[in-house]
Parts: structure tokens; sequence; C-alpha cells
């Protein structure tokens, strides 16, 4: 079934790139900016979450949580957000279990090649758990300023 807004959110266990696990009930009463990317230290995957780094003091003043999740290992994530001094969580979801509950894992498409892996897509989680939005096919940069936007409206 594809989650669509006004959907409750499917709660996880993942762990964040210390090794601890993170469950997206630890967020409840909150909202959360939830985004899925391809890969760490990649160049659309970076300009996306330096984006969410740039602006994430307004997404806290917003009294939102930002959460990246991707296929990498927790040692990837760990390497990634030191280099670029992201000062949010990223999870590990390397069985893509997490990124198929939500719809965001399949067939891709590059250079005539086909392979599985993740579509960059973002969702809004309200402070109940319920999907308030949905952004499919995330352009990388300034991707931040636009869910921004949508939180504070």
């Amino acid at each position: 079934m594809k989650l669509e807004v006004g959907h409750q959110a499917p709660d996880f266990q993942l762990p964040d790139s210390q090794g601890e696990v993170r469950k997206l009930s630890d967020y409840a009463g909150q909202t959360i900016v939830l985004y899925f990317y391809p890969k760490d230290d990649t160049p659309g995957c970076t300009k996306e979450a330096c984006s969410f780094r740039d602006s994430y003091q307004e997404f806290k003043a917003a009294g939102v949580e930002v959460v990246g999740i991707s296929p990498d290992s927790t040692k990837s994530h760990s390497k990634f957000a030191q280099k670029y001094e992201l000062p949010f969580t990223l999870l590990a979801d390397p069985d893509h279990q997490v990124c198929e509950s939500y719809g965001v894992w399949g067939l891709k498409k590059y250079m005539g090649r086909e392979y599985n892996g993740v579509y960059r897509t973002t969702f809004v989680i309200g402070p109940d758990g319920k999907i308030k939005q949905i952004f499919e096919n995330v352009k990388p940069t300034d991707h931040s300023l636009e869910v921004l936007e949508a939180v504070k409206a």
C-alpha cells in the first residue's frame, strides 16, 4: 500500500551513526522531517544534506526534528556526518526494510542500467504520527527550504 497524507507513518527501529537504536516513536509529540536519500557522500546527497544542515537552526526554532535515512552503514553515516558537520540524525537501513515500508525502494534506471535503490523522498510527520506532507522526486539543492516553508505554513 502506498503511503499518503493522513496515513499513520510506519514505526521503525534503526541504528544511528553512533550505533544507538532510534525509533519513530521516540519523536512522538513533535513534528519530524524524515528524508530518504540514496547514498552518503555523493554529489546530490551531499547537496541535500548540507541544505538541511544550513537551515537546521530554523527547523529547530520551528520545533521540527530532521532525520535522514539511507541504506548506508552506521560507519558510513558517521564519516559523512563528521565530514560535513551534519547536526541531525542519520539512520542506517542496510536491509532497506524501512525504505520499503515507506515505499521509497524500487527499480531505478541510470545510464541504461537498472538497479534497486532509494527514491529521494521526504515525509513530514506530525506530532500525532500521521503523515502531513510527502515530497517525491526531490531536487537536492535547496530542498530543505521547500520543506521548511511547508512546516512553517
